[in-house]
This record gives structure tokens, C-alpha cells and sequence, in this order.
């Protein structure tokens, strides 16, 4: 156990350690007191840039520190391509749903269905959502618990995971507990200059390792190889977009998918999950969180790259040796790796880069980890505490401090429900061999679907009823259910997949007879 790490390592934790002390105290000097919705908002009063940088570290996560790599060791370009995706589905939001969420002044998306239908609507919303965003915060956990027991045990065995998971949990639930939405976004943007600058650091490392001049790189990226032993044939890496129709999981990433499911699933992200939309109601105006959502998309493109470009870097060490490999590196053992490709990089990191920097890549992990988590044990406390039980009315005499320990009471059961769901996406992965980027994506289908059916109606519709909710979230559930791979052997993309569940749920919601107007009008 840590074996693989020396003395540099040593002082590169205990620095990291000492920043997240330092940073833990100065974010929560002085923390909440007043209310759970200060504790869930701050007051709507944080900076542009924070708040951009936060949107950016939840949409990351662990999952791209070992899914970017994993993708480019895998596949080529097409994954930039969804900032396409991201580009119209936040000009979408901002123009249909952040200035609702700012006019009616809710903590909470699902607010605006109390408004539309009735306050259980809001509470079926809230539940779907809470059970999405358990599968999806669940499996970038997983994710995240992946590279810590790689760096902690040296392997990913079902035990590693499960004391990777408990560590995690417990850092996140110490970080988060005090201040709120606010210290979690200052956290954020801590944690995300330090995984961002690690991938750097690794980035360089690697580029020196090989040693290749442009030319030589971009000419081995961009034709297919054919591996002269196996007969693999790899496809050219710097592909950016397919245009051919495939409807199957291999296509996710293909143009016709990138306008539609990929769309859809953006506009939910940025728009109907608490997870991420509760960062932009902490801006000032509906103008400010635009800004913040499309810096956002702006500030991911390099960084996604950067993640791909060093599983590009992976698949020319590993599996092109003949194109670097020269008298100096002649004299050590041929690399080679034939195991999963969701640990070739850590597996690199642990086992080939010098001392200080292997702990310092470590530590971007870590930190990865710990905005994700984060993120979602306070999005989804506020949805419990705001929509669930305030509007219960045997909670009606609760005073505003009992809600605030009643909301990090919260925080601490949810950070046991996720890591519950990560020992189980363990499992889940591995059997269906799912890429971990289209893994962690796929997930978050289950409570989308149903939730982009209910607002487009209620948005753009005057059709409609309390039940009629409920039905299509319940449908917009099973219908993705039904569509996975192993259950009958379906084998239809994600994307296609959250489509079709949300045209489903759409027409089951609109079924009633018009009862209310819409709240476009």
C-alpha cells in the first residue's frame, strides 16, 4: 500500500492536505446561520467567474480525468464535438428557463412546477430528479473511487473500491458541511486549478517521453494503424466528426446525435439538474448566469482536449512504440499495456512518472473527486429540504436554524446514498464494458428524460395535470430502462435513448385537457 510513492510524494500530499485545511478554513470563517436558503443560494451574490469555473468543475468531475484519457487511448476527436451540443443547448436555457427560475425567485428548478401544476408535481420532480442524480453523482464517484484505489492499493479490487468510497465521503461530507453553495464553488475552483494543472503537468511529461516533433505526431495521429501482430485496426485519432448514421452505442459521438440527444441532454444539464443550475442562481441575474454558462463551455474545450491529447500520448507509448522508440529507450523493458484502458492512466502515472510529479497527478485526482462529490451532496440536500419536506405541513413550525442543521443532516445521508450507488456502478460498468465517458453520460438518462417531457409541456403548453406528471416521469424512467442493452438486447445509443424517452414522457404529460396557461405566456 503506497508503496510505489517516495519522499517528494510525501511533502507534495502533505502540501495538498494543508491546502485543503487552509482553504476549508477560509471559506467557511464565517459560516451560514441565518437560513437553509442562504445555505443553498448565498444570497445570489457570487462573481461571474467563480461561479463559470465551478459550472465547469461540476461538469468534469472524475470522470474526465480518467474518461478523457481512456477516450483518446480509445477513439479519436469526436467527443470535442459535444461542445457544439453545449453552445445551442445553453442559448436554449438562457432564453427559455433562467429567466423563469430568476422571475418566480425559486431555490430549486422544480419550483416552477408548483407555479405550473401543484406543489406535488414539484415533489415528483424533486424525487425523479434525486434518483437521477443518485445514478449519475453515484457513477462519477465510482469513477472518481477508480483512481483512488489505484493510487492507495495499486489495484481496483470490489474492497479497494469500497474503502476508496468511504474516504472520499467522509473529506467531501467534512468540506462541505459549513459554508454552503458558496463554500462549495470557492472549493471548486481551488480543486480545479489543482487536477487542471496536474493534467498539465503529466501532459508535458509525457510529450518529453516521447520526444516527437509535430510533423511526425500529426502524420501517426491522422492515418489508421494495423497492428502487424494482432491485425487490430485502429481508425486515424484527429477524426472530429462523423457524419454516417448509427444509431448504436458506437455512435453517440456522430453529428446527427451530437443535434439531438446530445442537446436535449445538455438543456437538462444546465438547465434541469439542481446539480448544475443551482450554481447559476447564485449569480445576480439571469444576463450573469448566461455569462457564467457559456464561459464555462468556453474554459472546457482546452481542458477536454488536454484529457484526450494525453490518451492520444497513451496510445502512441503504449501501443506505437515504433514511432519513439529510439537507442535511449531501447535500453529499458518495450512498454506495453494490455489491461482495462479506464486505468491506463493511472497506470502510467503510478508505475512511470518521476516522484513529486506522480503525487502531485495523484492529488489532481483527489481534487476531482472532490468536486464532484461536493456538488452533489449540497444539490441534492437543497432539493429535499425546499422541496420535499417545507412544504409537508407537519414541518410548518420548524424554525430557520433547525433547518440548517436539518439540511447538513441531510448532507451526510446523501453522501451515504451515493456511495451506496458507486459500490454498485462498480459492478454495473464492468459488466457492460461501457468507456467510462459514455458510462458516466448514459446514467444520467434514467430522470432526464422524464423531466424534459414535463417542462417542454409546461413551458410550452397549456396542456397538463398534476397526475399526468407524475405518469410521465414515471414513464420517462422505465422506457430508458427498457432500452438498455440487457434487457432486450437493445443495442441503441444513449442519446437515441433519451430521445425517445422524452418524446414518450412529453405526450403523456400534454394527454389531459388544457387547465392552466403555460409559462411561456
Amino acid at each position: 500500500m503506497l508503496a510505489q510513492f517516495g519522499f517528494l510524494d510525501g511533502i507534495v500530499f502533505f502540501t495538498y492536505a494543508l491546502l485543503i485545511l487552509l482553504s476549508g478554513w477560509w471559506l467557511n470563517r464565517s459560516p451560514v446561520r441565518t437560513s437553509s436558503i442562504d445555505y443553498f443560494k448565498s444570497g445570489t451574490a457570487l462573481p461571474i467567474w467563480a461561479v463559470a469555473i465551478s459550472v465547469l468543475a461540476t461538469a468534469q468531475s472524475a470522470a474526465t480525468f480518467l474518461g478523457g484519457p481512456d477516450q483518446g487511448f480509445r477513439s479519436d476527436l469526436s467527443y470535442l464535438a459535444t461542445n457544439l451540443s453545449a453552445f445551442i443547448a445553453a442559448l436554449l436555457v438562457s432564453s427559455f428557463l433562467l429567466p423563469r427560475f430568476y422571475q418566480a425567485n425559486v431555490t430549486t428548478v422544480y419550483q416552477l412546477l408548483e407555479k405550473r401544476f401543484s406543489v406535488t408535481a414539484k415533489q415528483h420532480a424533486g424525487w425523479v430528479y434525486l434518483l437521477g442524480r443518485i445514478f449519475a453523482s453515484g457513477a462519477r464517484l465510482y469513477m472518481a473511487a477508480l483512481a483512488v484505489a489505484m493510487i492507495i492499493f495499486g489495484n481496483i479490487a470490489p474492497s479497494s473500491i469500497i474503502w476508496s468510497l468511504s474516504l472520499i465521503s467522509t473529506v467531501a461530507v467534512i468540506y462541505t458541511l459549513s459554508g454552503g453553495i458558496r463554500s462549495v464553488i470557492y472549493a471548486d475552483v481551488v480543486q480545479c486549478v489543482v487536477y487542471v494543472g496536474a493534467a498539465l503537468c503529466v501532459f508535458i511529461f509525457l510529450w518529453q517521453t516521447l520526444d516527437l516533433d509535430i510533423s511526425t505526431l500529426y502524420h501517426t495521429l491522422s492515418v489508421p494503424y494495423q497492428d502487424p501482430i494482432t491485425q487490430v485496426l485502429t481508425p486515424a485519432k484527429l477524426s472530429l466528426m462523423h457524419f454516417s448514421l448509427d444509431f448504436t452505442g458506437t455512435g453517440v459521438f456522430h453529428f446527427l446525435s451530437l443535434m439531438t440527444g446530445f442537446v436535449l441532454l445538455n438543456v437538462a444539464a444546465f438547465g434541469l439538474d439542481q446539480d448544475m443550475t443551482q450554481r447559476l442562481l447564485t449569480c445576480k441575474s439571469p444576463i450573469a448566469a448566461t455569462k457564467a454558462l457559456l464561459s464555462s463551455i468556453v474554459l472546457l474545450i482546452p481542458i477536454m482536449l488536454l484529457f484526450i491529447g494525453i490518451g492520444f500520448l497513451l496510445y502512441l507509448f503504449y501501443l506505437r512504440p515504433d514511432v519513439w522508440f529510439n537507442e535511449v529507450a531501447a535500453t529499458n523493458i518495450e512498454p506495453h499495456f494490455s489491461g482495462q484502458t479506464v486505468t491506463v492512466f493511472m497506470y502510467y502515472v503510478l508505475s512511470e512518472v518521476p516522484a513529486g510529479l506522480k503525487a502531485l497527478v495523484c492529488v489532481g485526482i483527489i481534487a476531482a473527486a472532490l468536486s464532484t462529490l461536493n456538488s452533489g451532496l449540497n444539490s441534492m440536500s437543497s432539493v429535499v429540504i425546499e422541496d420535499l419536506l417545507k412544504p409537508h405541513p407537519k414541518f410548518a413550525s420548524i424554525s430557520a436554524q433547525r433547518w440548517l442543521y436539518i439540511s447538513r443532516l441531510c448532507i451526510v445521508l446523501v453522501a451515504v446514498a451515493l456511495s451506496l450507488m458507486a459500490a454498485l456502478c462498480y459492478y454495473w460498468q464492468q459488466h457492460t464494458d461501457t468507456p467510462l465517458l459514455q458510462f458516466a453520460l448514459s446514467v444520467m438518462v434514467f430522470s432526464y428524460s422524464g423531466l424534459l417531457g414535463v417542462f417542454f409541456v409546461a413551458l410550452f403548453t397549456n396542456r397538463g395535470s398534476e397526475r399526468s406528471v407524475f405518469w410521465a416521469l414515471l414513464i420517462g424512467f422505465i422506457v430508458p430502462v427498457l432500452l438498455q442493452p440487457y434487457v432486450f438486447g437493445v443495442n441503441l445509443g444513449f442519446t437515441w435513448v433519451l430521445c425517445i424517452g422524452a418524446l414518450v414522457s412529453g405526450l403523456v404529460c400534454a394527454l389531459p385537457k388544457p387547465i392552466n396557461q403555460c409559462l411561456n405566456q
